[in-house]
């Protein structure tokens, strides 16, 4: 049944993704945490996020401003290993603290405080007007790749501070996505190589059938999503996902999933 769920997830995750501002991973980490622990939610999101980025890839990369994925991706890319690294160490702690309602047991463990925090930080970011015109200058690319590889390896959130830093870096819509792509799936395969070379027990093997129906059901999403552009209002779906995503993450660092 999960799976199910989970490629149902995929596809409204990857159509929202059009509208929202929000990337797949911050979606859809927080349905796998559900049914996995976090960190190997985190890995199994980040293997189909990646494998939606390289479909975007495929259709994007001739536009991509090399310079720019230089001076952004490189740092980003480096980054990712200390975030990655971190979110591993997070994920052997014990509990910070456990309670109990009606008799039923909840247990708080760092690692999903940490993640919900940051999952709610890029929510309110997208409630709030000031945020949505937040950018920075061309001088402070390296930095801004530092953030995104940093929280995308610890966390799989990268998609808004990439776009705050490279919104200003000059570019055409179509080089400005497929940088975007471009750095992302660095960071990407950053993050997951460094996820399996710590991690002994995610279960790739049990759930390759998972993996591939919320891959699939991604990209439809995104045919979809691009096919529905014009017709949907942004304000609205970006208000209605962040919200959402609070409320995921206050279960989340209250134990609760």
């Amino acid at each position: 049944m999960e799976w199910v769920i989970i490629a149902i997830a995929a596809f409204a995750t990857s159509l929202v993704t059009f509208f929202s501002g929000f990337g797949l991973g911050t979606l859809l980490a927080p349905v796998f945490m559900i049914f996995f622990p976090v960190d190997v939610a985190i890995a199994l999101t980040g293997i189909v996020h990646l494998a939606n980025n390289l479909f975007k890839l495929t259709l994007t990369s001739a536009h991509a401003h090399w310079p720019t994925v230089w001076r952004f991706g490189i740092p980003a890319v480096l980054a990712a290993i200390p975030g990655a690294w971190l979110l591993i160490v997070l994920s052997h702690s014990s509990p910070l603290f456990s309670y109990e309602i009606a008799e039923h047991s909840f247990s708080v463990f760092p690692v999903k405080l940490l993640i919900a925090i940051l999952l709610i930080v890029f929510s309110v970011m997208e409630l709030i007007p000031y945020f949505n015109r937040l950018t920075f200058g061309k001088n402070l690319l390296p930095i801004g790749g530092v953030l995104s590889g940093f929280f995308g390896g610890l966390s799989g959130n990268q998609g808004a501070l990439r776009t705050a830093f490279l919104i200003k870096a000059g570019l055409s819509k179509e080089a400005f996505i497929a940088t975007a792509v471009v750095v992302s799936v660095g960071v990407d395969f950053t993050r997951i190589g460094l996820y399996f070379s710590r991690m002994s027990k995610i279960p790739i093997a049990e759930n390759y059938s998972l993996l591939i129906a919320a891959t699939l059901s991604a990209i439809a999403g995104a045919y979809l999503g691009n096919l529905l552009l014009k017709k949907i209002t942004l304000r609205f779906i970006q208000i209605s996902v962040a919200v959402l995503l609070i409320l995921l993450s206050l279960a989340l660092a209250l134990g609760w999933v």
